[in-house]
């Protein structure tokens, strides 16, 4: 069993290679490889605009499958996604209030909003969001409770961002549209970045997190008998997914789908529940969907992009459906 699965990752860390590649040399603009190479718009696309993307897309899908993971377990449900605790409406909000709260109010240019640009809105809306989920963590006891909470925060997001999309212009209501469509261009090096340090934190503490992803996997009673701590147990699952989903939101937007489904394949894959496996299983699966749906979503040689929840819902939903399928059989 155990050389099965190394062989399965072998072939999974292959296949994130190969999509990395393709992801650099298929775009909306057709160049050959040695067009790419020996040109100076070929490599200026390549190094300038490709290689930031397929890079972003990468560290995307690894922090979104380990957000999703994780977030599975602790709540015990296979339909929680890293946006379930309502991260991702923060950063929203923010990113909305950056964007069409300047029309609606008249903010001025040189304010301290508009000085933020649409990504550090978004990290302020999901810091916001992270404290008062963290504040609210501390005072009850249960898992549901917290997830209730975090939904309520969704519902209150999205209520004063339909406001604000009731009261702003075309333009900018046309520009929040684009930003939650989700895309994994345009970033600056600074952008990168900081995105890469936030991911690599939020990792990190997925791995360090297994023990106790899988001490609480069988539920709270069983890790209170063990002598846990269950409140710091998910403190600590509760940073590590904010990081992650906090981070790719803020700069990519609210990718959708890829958070919820990649752990359900990378469990169908291994049949394992252990988070040793799971762990890094769902962070491959996640990067090799991403840059695969990334890829796609540029149409090669068209000229035109389709935006990427689109695409990894068109993607990504025809394998669950086939899943929860065969395991109904």
């Amino acid at each position: 069993m155990n050389k099965k699965r190394g062989i399965y990752f072998i072939l999974l860390s292959t296949a994130v290679l190969l999509l990395f590649v393709a992801d650099l040399l298929l775009g909306s603009v057709s160049f050959s490889v040695r067009e790419l190479f020996a040109t100076d718009m070929g490599r200026n696309i390549l190094l300038a605009f490709r290689l930031p993307k397929a890079y972003t897309a990468l560290i995307s899908g690894i922090a979104l499958a380990l957000c999703g993971l994780q977030m599975q377990t602790l709540f015990r449900n296979p339909l929680a996604d890293p946006y379930i605790l309502g991260v991702s409406s923060g950063a929203g909000l923010g990113v909305a209030l950056y964007i069409m709260g300047i029309t609606v109010w008249g903010v001025e240019r040189n304010n301290l909003l508009q000085s933020l640009g649409s990504a550090g809105a978004a990290l302020l809306g999901a810091l916001a969001v992270t404290l008062l989920i963290f504040y609210v963590s501390k005072r009850v006891k249960g898992n549901l409770t917290l997830l209730i909470f975090g939904v309520m925060i969704g519902y209150i997001a999205s209520a004063v961002v339909s406001l604000l999309q009731y009261a702003s212009n075309a333009h900018a209501l046309k520009a929040y549209v684009l930003w939650t469509m989700g895309s994994f261009a345009a970033l600056d090096s600074i952008q990168l970045i900081i995105l890469t340090i936030l991911i690599v934190a939020g990792a990190v503490m997925a791995v360090l997190n297994i023990k106790d992803l899988n001490a609480i996997l069988p539920g709270e009673e069983y890790a209170l008998s063990l002598g846990l701590n269950v409140k710091h147990i998910r403190n600590k699952i509760l940073l590590s997914t904010t990081l992650l989903a906090g981070a790719v939101t803020a700069f990519c937007g609210p990718i959708g789908f890829l958070g919820i489904a990649v752990p359900h394949i990378a469990r169908f894959c291994f049949k394992d529940a252990n988070h040793r496996v799971l762990v890094p299983a769902s962070a491959l699966l996640g990067a090799a969907v991403t840059l695969l749906a990334d890829t796609l979503s540029e149409l090669p040689g068209s000229g035109s992009i389709i935006p990427i929840n689109t695409m990894a819902a068109l993607l990504g939903i025809p394998v669950i459906i086939a899943i929860l399928f065969r395991r109904g059989s």
